[in-house]
């Protein structure tokens, strides 16, 4: 501690950002500070803390800051270390579900909606999301039926018209590609449809029960049918309408709750009036005030796309939210209120969230403390137990994948406290021999990883510990190149699969922990998302090859358009299962190729 309280004496007034570190050196927080003097002496002189923040200024041995410009500067620089340490006192947002919306690019000629789970700047309009019992699926399929807009995402060619496709036939497209409509006419469809998710459903309900009334008096029953259970679609989306909200409110709601070692928080969705629905999110409590913890929140969760409303209602005043409001609007182009209400029918949202928040955080503690025991306990209790020279906060799993030595593939997955971090994945394709090897492949998948740890750490940081699946010969193959490149600082152990055996480098007998142990639980999870990430590789090669051979007979049919068909449909099973006429929705797969692709199916007797 006396290294701390030398360096709070020197602490400048400048606006930064603090990053705390343990015992062994890891970054276990990072904040950001108007003034960096006032904010930081606050964790070792104020005699009023949460019980996380005192349990979190105990493990602090060290910290150190970075001066920048301004406010702003602090909160984006925040953001990065964040993002790059995952401190674990720090609130880290998870992979949620993300909810569906519906993308149109006006700038095509003939545009055509389509069902997206990610918001890009790139022009287009998005409608969503699609929550709370409503099917993105029903809506799209209101729009094809209601206003004919084309369902497929073909590329029109003015110059060369195509014969109509069954969407025509069955009234659910105008058939631009025919050239049965002007750009005109299909654009004011487009814009009525556009009308209709923007909160304007009276008209689409007219148009409806119009249509299926013309289809039951023409004896079209089945088409009649089709309308009757989208005008039911229609009523879901209508009881969704809170009467005493402006059909314009485009807003996220949060609250949070804590009880001194967790929290919640609770976000809730209004969409042009209407109430989607909502999420919780539950972890170990930040070393935050309920404001700043609202203002972390929100730049965690808008930071991968996910739609910015008008409006963000906070249960509580966010100290910080104009500076939040500002970087949203530099780093995401859409401005935003941020606001914290005291009456009225948004005060009543901010209510409704804050229950949310409580009941959730009520139900969610026993869930938390057993994450807890399974992850950042867990990797506690596996330095003591493997005698580790290192916490081990990254941990690498490596396994190998082939069929008789054919598409070798290797996996790499990263866990970070016990907890997988997706975007640290890698794959990789054993490419130096033939056949079947794993000692090689292992070496060869290490050697790679290592070099990329020399030329590029940021991207691949350098883990604590590595843990191969296989037994003492793989754990020996890799060790060579640990000798080979000079590594000494990284655990290395292997996990055999049969009896769960843990093998070290420096004992000849492999350990075996009781079934029930949390530390072997959190190795075979490891270990089992390795393999999982490694076989889906190999199957995808797989099919590639697969896909590849079949279709080789089909003139004009080159590397482009099967990855196109492959993008279509999957795999193979979705082509040889897809008709004609679905094979055309493919760009650059005509009325010749489409059936010469059924013919060559056909002749292998895979149709």
């Amino acid at each position: 501690m006396d290294v701390i309280q030398d360096k709070l004496k020197h602490l400048p007034e400048n606006p930064g950002v603090y990053v705390m570190l343990d015992g062994e050196g890891q970054i276990i927080y990072v904040g950001k500070a108007k003034n960096l003097k006032n904010r930081v002496r606050q964790y070792f002189f104020n005699s009023v803390k949460t019980e996380k923040v005192m349990a979190m200024v105990r493990n602090i041995a060290d910290f150190y800051y970075i001066i920048v410009p301004s406010e702003i500067d602090a909160l984006s620089l925040e953001n990065n270390l964040i993002k790059k340490h995952k401190p674990r006192y720090n609130i880290l947002l998870k992979d949620d579900k993300t909810y569906p919306y519906l993308k149109v690019d006006l700038k095509e000629p003939f545009p055509t909606f389509k069902i997206t789970r990610k918001i890009k700047k790139d022009g287009a309009r998005y409608f969503g999301p699609f929550m709370g019992g409503v099917s993105v699926r029903d809506v799209l399929e209101i729009i094809n039926l209601a206003y004919q807009v084309r369902p497929c995402d073909k590329k029109l060619n003015p110059e060369k018209c195509v014969k109509p496709c069954l969407n025509y036939h069955i009234k659910k497209c105008y058939a631009p590609c025919a050239g049965l409509v002007s750009q005109q006419d299909y654009k004011a469809r487009v814009e009525m449809a556009m009308d209709f998710l923007s909160g304007d459903i009276t008209a689409t309900e007219k148009l409806l029960k119009e249509k299926m009334a013309g289809a039951a008096a023409g004896e079209e029953f089945e088409l009649a049918l089709k309308y009757r259970e989208k005008l039911s679609a229609l009523e879901k989306i209508k009881l969704k309408r809170i009467t005493s909200l402006n059909k314009f409110l485009n807003a996220d709601v949060i609250a949070t709750c804590a009880n001194g070692i967790y929290s919640t928080v609770s976000l809730l969705i209004v969409r042009n009036g209407r109430m989607l629905g909502g999420k919780n999110f539950s972890f170990e409590s930040a070393a935050l005030s309920d404001g700043d913890a609202l203002g972390e929140f929100i730049l965690r969760y808008y930071k991968n796309g996910v739609e910015i409303p008008d409006e963000i209602i906070a249960a509580v005043e966010i100290p910080s939210a104009d500076t939040v409001a500002e970087y949203l609007r530099e780093n995401y182009g859409r401005k935003v209120s941020i606001l914290c209400v005291k009456q009225g029918v948004r005060k009543q949202l901010a209510d409704m969230a804050a229950v949310n928040a409580n009941e959730h955080l009520e139900t969610a503690v026993d869930k938390i403390k057993h994450k807890t025991d399974m992850t950042v306990t867990a990797c506690k209790a596996l330095k003591d137990k493997l005698r580790l020279q290192n916490y081990p906060k990254r941990m690498e799993c490596y396994d190998i994948s082939n069929v008789s030595g054919v598409d070798k593939v290797g996996s790499m997955v990263v866990f970070n406290d016990g907890e997988p971090d997706f975007d640290s994945y890698r794959r990789f394709k054993i490419k130096t021999f033939e056949g079947a090897d794993d000692y090689r492949a292992h070496q060869e998948m290490m050697t790679r990883r290592l070099e990329r740890l020399m030329s590029d750490p940021d991207k691949f940081p350098k883990p604590d510990l590595i843990i191969i699946d296989g037994g003492k010969g793989q754990l020996s193959s890799v060790k060579e190149i640990f000798d080979q490149k000079g590594i000494k600082d990284i655990d290395l152990i292997a996990l055999a699969e049969k009896n769960e055996e843990i093998y070290l480098l420096d004992k000849s007998d492999p350990i075996v922990l009781e079934k029930r142990d949390y530390c072997l639980k959190m190795l075979q999870r490891i270990r089992d998302e390795a393999h999982r990430f490694a076989i889906t590789y190999h199957r995808t090669l797989r099919g590639k090859r697969a896909l590849s051979s079949v279709l080789d007979g089909v003139k004009g049919l080159g590397k482009i358009k099967k990855r196109a068909l492959l993008e279509k449909f999957k795999d193979l099973g979705g082509i040889i299962n897809a008709t004609e006429e679905e094979l055309k929705t493919v760009d650059g797969i005509g009325d010749v190729q489409a059936k010469a692709i059924i013919d060559v199916l056909t002749k292998e007797g895979l149709k």
